[in-house]
Parts: C-alpha cells; structure tokens; sequence
C-alpha cells in the first residue's frame, strides 16, 4: 500500500509520459501500440527487481509449484484472453478497422504462442502440460501488445511464433541457471513479461507496416519489412529506457521503503501463511477458528526432537518431545470438536 502509490509516480507515468504523453520517446518514434513497454516492460522489470531485493519465500515453499487448482488456472487464463481484446482492441478508442485488426492479431498471436509453447514442452519435456500452454498464451498476449494493431497477421503469427520460443528458453533453460535461480520470481514474470515485452517491442520494430501505422494515427512510415529499418533500433532504445529507469528506480524505493516497514514477513510468519496472518483462511473445513499471529492468538513451540515448530492457540502449550501440538481455545477450554492438532 505504501509502495504502490510512489511506484506509479516515479516509474510508470515517466515510462506512460515518455510513450504516450508526448515524451522523448515518442518525440523519438517508438512505436507502443498498447502497452507493452509501458505496462508488460515495466512490470515484469519492477517485479524482478521487487523479488530480489524482497527475498525468497521458505526453501519448503518453494519445492512443489502446482497450483492448488489447475481448473482454476484455466478459467483465469479464459478470463484473460478475453479481457485482453478489449484491452488492445480498445486502444483506437473507436469501431474501427484498426480496432478489429488489433483485436484478430491479438488471438492469433496468441494461439500461435500457446501451440509453440507446448510443442517447445512436448520435444523437451516428452510431454505437454497445462501451465505451460497458459505460459505460452500470456506471453502471447504481452507480445502483441505494442503491436496489435499496426503488423499485418502474417506478423502476428511471425510473432507468436517467437513468443512461444525465445520465452520458454529464457524460463525453462536460462531461468535455471544464475543469477535468475537466486531470485524468488515466484511466478515467472520476468520471463513472460519482461523478457516478452522486450521481445515484442523489438519485433514491432521489425512487422509494422506502413498502413498499420496510418490506420493508427502515427506518422511512422512501418518497420524494417517496410524499408524503415531505424525502427529497430528505435525499438531498442525505448526498451532500454523503460528496463533501466524501472529497475533503477524500484531499487531505490524500496531500499528508502525497507527503513521505515519491513520488505518481507519474518519466517515464522511465513510458515503460517500470509492469509492465517490476518487471522483468514483460504479453505474452512470445519468451525470458524480466527487466527492471527500478529494478535497473540497463536504460540510457537518445538514439537518434536526434529526442531520443528507447532502452533498453539493461546497460552502455549509444551509439549514432550515427539509429541504433537494440540491448539486450544483462549479460554482454556476444550473438547475434541475445539482441538487443533498439527506440526509444520
């Protein structure tokens, strides 16, 4: 909540001005259709950046990746690829032809990276796999995102193509490997937006057309295949501009941010959750138990020779080695109904 605020002004509306607003970028000629400089760039930059200087989640937490609901997983990626139509697609602000463009690009490219993805899964894995296709679809969507509405489709299909590929290699093969494997990036963002961002900034340097272009109001005269091949390195040093001033920036935020609250929650704080630490359950199997660390409803003890830690609602209780924690209710009394009985 503090960082957010000093995060938008700092960062994302110089990145927004310098784009949209008229700034040094677009005085330059770089061509964002509808954001993937501005927010995929910025974002996944920032969030590496966030996830370093924060540090890592517990090693235990960080062993098995499956989400808790695979089903759940598909019907947000649903949700995404269509709500992203109206992202780019709304980007003319009209009913237009270039409108109808972006939102046709913006499913190609996007099923393209999908089919690329699983069949990058299926020749190094052996196997394709259902977080892999949604990888390959997010970054689709973040590839065509600066350039929806300007490449012709045989563009979008040329650049899903790349963003079902290059991607998977920066997550699955150089994601593995220093510096990236020290860095908790919990959900790949520096991969599937940054790195994507990146990439489909520099192929709309590369697929722009000269009436792609017109249709959106620009007076750029297309990219590379249109003989503007100053386009290219246009596109680069847009990139460079948004990486370096979000990574900069970030950094120096959270570094003032890390004096006044704490960046990350303490390890005993993580083992129990952070939804349990606002004294909230993502699932409730039984009576309604409100438990919150930080309000003293919850003792650490040692639970058994292990050295591993129980929790204990209210006074705490010592158990004997070897023992299991049993959690009471504050008033001491008790019934097996009452009884919480765990280690961790």
């Amino acid at each position: 909540m503090i960082f957010v605020p000093f995060w938008l002004t700092f960062v994302y509306c110089v990145g927004a001005f310098s784009l949209w607003g008229g700034g040094f970028l677009f005085q330059l000629g770089v061509i964002d259709y509808s954001g993937g400089y501005v927010i995929h760039l910025s974002s996944g930059t920032s969030g590496f950046v966030g996830a370093w200087l924060i540090g890592p989640r517990l090693p235990k937490d960080r062993e098995d990746a499956r989400p808790n609901n695979i089903l759940f997983v598909l019907v947000g990626a649903g949700l995404l690829w269509i709500g992203w139509n109206g992202f780019n697609g709304g980007d003319p602000y009209a009913a237009s032809a270039d409108a109808a463009v972006a939102v046709l690009n913006t499913n190609v490219c996007t099923a393209m990276s999908l089919l690329t993805w699983t069949l990058c899964d299926i020749l190094y894995y052996k196997k394709p796999a259902v977080l892999g296709a949604v990888n390959g679809m997010i970054c689709g969507l973040v590839a065509i995102t600066p350039a929806a509405g300007v490449v012709a489709t045989w563009g979008a299909v040329a650049i899903g193509a790349c963003s079902g590929s290059i991607p998977w290699l920066s997550m699955n093969i150089m994601g593995k490997k220093a510096p990236f494997k020290y860095v908790d990036d919990t959900l790949g963002i520096f991969h599937t937006h940054c790195v994507t961002g990146a990439l489909g900034g520099f192929l709309t340097g590369i697929f722009a057309t000269e009436a792609g272009c017109a249709a959106f109001g620009i007076t750029n005269p297309g990219g590379a295949i249109a003989g503007n091949g100053r386009q290219v390195w246009v596109q680069i040093v847009g990139a460079l501009f948004i990486f370096g001033w979000n990574a900069a920036w970030t950094a120096i935020l959270l570094t003032i941010l890390r004096f006044i609250v704490p960046l990350r929650m303490s390890d005993e704080q993580l083992m129990v959750g952070d939804d349990a630490i606002h004294g909230e359950a993502a699932y409730v199997f039984g009576p309604e138990v409100q438990l919150s660390i930080l309000h003293g409803d919850i003792s650490r003890t040692q639970a058994n020779h292990d050295n591993e830690l129980g929790l204990t609602l209210g006074e705490p209780v010592g158990p004997g080695e070897g023992e299991m924690v049993t959690t009471h209710k504050k008033n001491g009394e008790s019934s097996s109904g009452d009884e919480i009985k765990s280690t961790i």
